[in-house]
């Protein structure tokens, strides 16, 4: 069962930008960052996890984010995707191999420094401290997605990290609708009870941020 579930109680007028995999590619994340009408004052950002490997600048993208953090403590929520899980069970010495092979290189590149690999340790912390599922009266944010099968409060980590067609295939109806990445769609996957964002920017497609309630897209092509 989830135990990082974070409830968010939003008032009237407050509004969601959700932000989907970005894999590394810090110069597009700047670029779609520019793009965002955000009031800090009403809105919140999310982002759904994937920050690292794959691409040019892992550690770039999470100095970028953990400004944003420091800046808007109280408006920014960060979640855990399967990247991350990968990488702390990396540093634990655990699943090593999968680490690399699915792009984990590129991370450890990135925090190379005079010939080793050195992880600062507020960006440890940062990697401790993502939370697995935001909550709102009307949506639920998560990198992969749920089981369609279970009830929210029963979800387990790897459902909402690594779930993928028995989710956004369901026939069902959901119980709030559930925005995602983790799964590269071609342009951005929006049902009346789900909407996928991951848009493969790493794979020359493009970064994705969705403006709720609108269901206004924003995106800068890679």
């Amino acid at each position: 069962m989830i135990e990082e579930r974070v409830f968010l109680s939003l008032n009237k007028g407050e509004r969601i930008f959700a932000i989907g995999d970005i894999h590394g590619c810090l110069t597009r994340l700047r670029n779609l960052f520019e793009k965002l009408p955000i009031n800090w004052d009403t809105d919140y950002l999310v982002f759904l996890g994937d920050y690292i490997d794959r691409g040019e600048d892992p550690k770039g993208v999470i100095d970028f984010v953990l400004s944003l953090k420091k800046s808007h403590f109280n408006r920014v929520f960060t979640l855990m995707g399967n990247h991350e899980d990968m990488f702390l069970s990396f540093l634990s010495g655990r699943d090593i191999s999968t680490f690399l092979y699915n792009g984990g290189d590129a991370t450890l590149r990135s925090y190379h420094h005079k010939g080793r690999f050195v992880l600062p340790e507020e960006h440890e912390e940062f990697f401790e401290n993502l939370i697995l599922m935001l909550e709102t009266e009307d949506y639920v944010f998560v990198h992969a997605g749920i089981n369609p099968l279970k009830p929210l409060n029963l979800q387990e980590k790897e459902d909402v990290l690594w779930i993928r067609g028995s989710f956004y295939r369901f026939s069902g109806k959901l119980p709030k609708t559930v925005v995602f990445g983790h799964t590269p769609f071609p342009e951005p996957l929006v049902k009346e009870d789900r909407i996928g964002i991951d848009t493969g920017c790493v794979y020359g497609g493009a970064l994705t941020c969705v403006l709720l309630p609108e269901k206004k897209f924003f995106q800068v092509k890679c």
